[in-house]
């Protein structure tokens, strides 16, 4: 039957023999990770309607009585209590209580809970790869057992036309980091960059609790992942399906309705309390709904927080932070250009970099020289990508004062001969100028929609923070329309990008893009 085949019956015999006897939501189970002080965790589950239900933790008795309304066809009404703010790490037991029909009173417990901050890690295939994916992955699955504060998570890859308020299945239940949580099957558990940015996270705050739930589909678009208010607002009708292919179970193609996994994989979670999400994903929209990724993208992030805030009675913060990762590569061709340009150039909104003004707190990785000739569009560079994301979290996130992103442009100016191109940048020190290339100039007006008309315009010198890039000579003398950088599908070789931090050389510049 298979480990998924496995869970997924364990799952359903454990709904079907309820009869009234109170438990928790699904996901809430022995060994997770509950959100510290100074946000309030809730606890939750399900048990006969009315019933007058008690909590104990750290000393302190809560009651609450279940709701009236049925809240799904075994006839169970949701309990919910909200916990007073927990700053000690733990780890507690949790003890609840419900009185049975017959008189007698039901008592369930969760064993080992820690108190820290828990990240919702999700997205397409490259968030989907396991730990042993990647490269490195015996020394990272091996030294595991080194972080028993990080408790990690999957959830099944199953979908659903409402929303939910359980997870219809579930991979690998809460567990204690170890090579065998760790180091489970590929592209099945764990999410190797929800690992390594959960782990450097960590190490960074010294030593807290990190709870990571990994939630994540391979080839999925993102209109799978919106609830329909978000859709609706970008033009996109909300009765399409779209087709994918299943990584990690299958190679059966399947298809899927916009919202389904939204429903499935986001949703149920809502009631939980989270610090934030990171996410990586965009493959599947390079030429699928391309040019509405930017409404897209800020939608998704805007309703996903709402729905959190509005879902924990305020408790989860309506701006929580939201990290991903700026798409890597796909062919091992420099010279192709492809759709990868433009949506890199959508997940920031259409500005360039994160933070922005236009959605907040939002941090990001760039992942472009990080080439994997072999693996195309899966590379195996993971570490890096965990690197550069944890930095912009502890940045954003966590308001840690440390380098977290590579140099920005900040302006352009142009000889008045067309001659030259100053580029200055802002965000770092200085800048390290690895190679001259990279930078492209276009002199022939709306025909720059055209790549071909794009030409090279090669870094002649740096003085500073600013660079100086020579225009190839048949645009001298032109009207210069476009300046661009790195703009290809897989615009260098491995960590060969022209311009870096000097200060931290895994920093890479992003792309960039401006008509004037």
């Amino acid at each position: 039957m298979g480990v998924f085949g496995v869970v997924t019956l364990i799952f359903l015999l454990s709904l079907s023999c309820s009869d009234g006897v109170p438990r928790f939501a699904n996901y809430l189970q022995d060994h997770m990770v509950l959100q510290r002080a100074p946000q309030r965790a809730i606890i939750w589950g399900f048990g006969d309607a009315t019933k007058l239900t008690t909590l104990r933790f750290n000393d302190k008795i809560y009651t609450t009585v279940s709701r009236k309304e049925r809240a799904n066809n075994l006839d169970e009404s949701i309990w919910s209590v909200t916990l007073d703010p927990v700053s000690d790490e733990g780890p507690y037991d949790i003890q609840v209580t419900q009185p049975l029909a017959n008189g007698t009173l039901a008592t369930i417990t969760l064993h080992d809970v820690l108190f820290g901050d828990v990240w919702i890690c999700s997205g397409q295939s490259n968030m989907q790869m396991a730990v042993i994916d990647i490269f490195n992955a015996t020394e990272e699955i091996s030294n595991a057992g080194k972080y028993p504060k990080i408790r990690v998570f999957t959830a099944a890859l199953k979908p659903s036309d409402t929303p939910v308020e359980e997870l219809l299945g579930i991979v690998e239940n809460w567990s204690v980091a170890s090579p065998q949580s760790i180091g489970g099957p590929s592209f099945t558990y764990m999410s190797a960059v929800c690992w390594l940015y959960g782990r450097m996270i960590h190490e960074a705050l010294g030593g807290r609790p990190i709870g990571l739930i990994a939630t994540s589909w391979g080839g999925t678009a993102i209109e799978l992942w919106m609830p329909p208010p978000a859709l609706k607002d970008c033009g996109i009708s909300s009765d399409k399906a779209v087709p994918l292919q299943s990584y990690g179970q299958s190679s059966e193609m399947l298809s899927l309705n916009y919202s389904n996994l939204f429903n499935a994989m986001i949703y149920p979670f809502t009631r939980m309390v989270v610090y934030g999400a990171i996410w990586y994903q965009g493959e599947a929209n390079a030429g699928y709904h391309t040019d509405k990724y930017a409404c897209a993208f800020s939608k998704m992030i805007q309703y996903w927080r709402q729905t959190w805030n509005q879902r924990t009675n305020g408790l989860t913060d309506p701006t929580f932070p939201f990290g991903f990762v700026q798409l890597s590569t796909f062919t091992n061709i420099t010279t192709q250009v492809g759709l990868f340009p433009i949506i890199r150039w959508h997940q920031t909104f259409d500005v360039g970099y994160v933070p922005n003004s236009v959605v907040p707190k939002v941090f990001m990785a760039v992942a472009l020289d990080l080439r994997d000739d072999p693996n195309n569009i899966h590379p195996r560079t993971k570490h890096d990508v965990g690197y550069r994301l944890s930095r912009a979290g502890l940045a954003v996130a966590y308001n840690q004062q440390v380098e977290f992103q590579g140099p920005i442009v900040s302006s352009v100016s142009l000889a008045s001969t067309s001659q030259t191109v100053n580029v200055t940048y802002t965000g770092v020190e200085n800048i390290e100028l690895r190679n001259p290339n990279g930078f492209e100039v276009c002199c022939q007006g709306a025909k720059c929609s055209d790549d071909t008309l794009w030409v090279p315009a090669t870094v002649s010198s740096k003085n500073g923070l600013t660079i100086t890039l020579t225009v190839a000579s048949q645009c001298v003398a032109l009207q210069l329309f476009g300046l661009r950088y790195l703009w290809r599908e897989t615009p260098c070789l491995f960590k060969d990008a022209a311009i870096y931090s000097y200060t931290d050389s895994n920093l890479p510049s992003p792309p960039f893009i401006k008509y004037f």
